[in-house]
């Protein structure tokens, strides 16, 4: 593969960083922190089942599985379901990030980052470019996640923290565009990062940049990023800022 150069072709203002096979492993997620969550799902309903946060997403869990009258132990059931299939529904974000931040606080829990990641990360962020992070993961867990990193604490490299609750679905254009509104960033000066096709498809068509990256071995590495710049390690992407053309 060869490097990205985007100061080449003009200066990005903001980076977002997907997480998921781009930033850190897909498989710590899902040896490490989807066992860790199944584990303590029946906890978490029992012992906070009047946290507003917990009420809120057992009450999307009955409305997508069509039962409002559902128990505690179906809601359960419906959990390790859509975890089996990789589901990534917002309920079961917002509750594994309950547990993820729990775990985290914890030490239970240290966060994966891919080596080349964190020193690009503080290279961007030293040259003024605003990173943000849109992630399936619950805003909860990405807080976790950067707070809990084998450096320590990495938020404050990182602003805003989009999931598919505040911003909507990651394949979605409209999300894109909302979270492009809400930066207050040009949609032509934002750079999307992330493995999977379909979303960098949705982000190039609210008129983002887009770069896939790709890493032997993550589960989109055969599929390929289609005609997106690629990219194998963060070390191969170049960016400058405005001032620096």
């Amino acid at each position: 593969m060869s490097a990205v150069r985007y100061d080449a072709v003009g200066a990005v203002d903001a980076v977002v960083l997907d997480i998921e096979g781009t930033t850190s492993a897909t498989g710590f997620v899902v040896d490490v922190l989807y066992p860790y969550s199944r584990s303590r799902f029946g906890a978490l309903l029992s012992e906070r089942s009047t946290d507003p946060e917990v009420v809120r997403a057992v009450a999307q869990v009955r409305e997508l599985i069509g039962e409002p009258e559902a128990d505690a132990a179906r809601v359960e059931r419906a959990l390790n379901e859509w975890l089996d299939e990789d589901r990534k529904a917002t309920p079961l974000k917002t509750l594994q990030g309950l547990i993820w931040s729990e775990g985290f606080a914890r030490g239970d829990l240290v966060s994966h980052f891919y080596d080349d990641v964190l020193p690009a990360l503080r290279r961007w962020h030293a040259a003024g470019i605003a990173l943000h992070v849109y992630s399936s993961g619950s805003v909860a867990a990405q807080r976790a996640w950067f707070a809990s990193s084998p450096e320590g604490d990495l938020l404050p490299l990182v602003g805003e923290l989009y999931d598919t609750e505040n911003a909507g679905p990651k394949q979605e254009a409209a999300s894109y565009r909302r979270i492009t509104e809400a930066l207050g960033v040009d949609a032509g000066r934002t750079l999307f990062l992330s493995d999977r096709p379909g979303e960098l498809d949705a982000a190039r068509a609210a008129g983002w940049r887009t770069v896939g990256v790709r890493r032997p071995g993550e589960p989109y590495y055969e599929q390929g990023v289609g005609e997106h710049p690629e990219a194998g390690t963060f070390d191969e992407i170049t960016l400058s800022t405005r001032s620096t053309l």
